[in-house]
């Protein structure tokens, strides 16, 4: 069906890695997004990863691990605490990992712009990037950090979530949810930047 075949392909992002400046990470409680990252920091993609966030706000503290719960056992006090735990675990270099752990309001505008003021502390020149995150999340990560850092070419390498993939997103009621929020996401966060450009 066609419309099904818009939203997937306005929605779910995937580019090839290439070598970078950095990998971002949103915020966020699935380890598969800190396993991506360094997965592909292992594989010489980037020298830094920028893990980002503190918790939902609407929450009021960091809830926990959303997946593997087993293999990542622990109490953390932030997002980027669980998300740096999870990359040192994979193999990354303590040395690599940048930190962004301020309070984001606006979720995944927070993130972006949070990071962006750790890499202007850092005066680090960013031409290329590599944003690992969820899936369903990939067009709104663009577009969010693209805003953050214009001036930056993102390649998106995301990971599917179960029920929540290209692939099944719209065969069943959760992913069906999702994804349309991300959709509508997409609408609300950038009314104000379109204003910008």
């Amino acid at each position: 069906m066609r419309i099904l075949d818009d939203i997937t392909n306005f929605i779910f992002i995937n580019d090839e890695p290439q070598k970078s400046d950095i990998i971002f990470i949103p915020g966020g409680s699935w380890t598969e997004i800190a396993e991506k990252a360094a997965a592909l920091w292992k594989e010489g993609y980037a020298h830094y990863i920028l893990p980002s966030g503190r918790y939902n706000l609407k929450v009021g503290y960091f809830s926990g691990a959303r997946s593997k719960k087993d293999v990542y056992p622990g109490d953390f006090e932030t997002e980027w605490d669980f998300l740096k735990h999870v990359l040192l675990k994979c193999g990354a270099d303590e040395a690599a990992i940048l930190k962004e752990n301020e309070i984001a309001e606006g979720g995944t505008y927070g993130n972006a712009f949070n990071s962006r003021k750790v890499i202007d502390s850092l005066r680090l020149e960013i031409k290329k990037a590599i944003i690992c995150c969820k899936s369903f999340h990939a067009r709104r990560c663009l577009m969010t950090y693209q805003w953050a850092y214009p001036e930056t070419r993102l390649l998106v390498c995301p990971t599917d979530i179960k029920n929540k993939g290209k692939t099944d997103w719209f065969t069943n009621d959760e992913g069906i949810k999702t994804v349309m929020s991300e959709l509508k996401k997409c609408g609300e966060y950038f009314e104000q930047a379109i204003k910008v450009y």
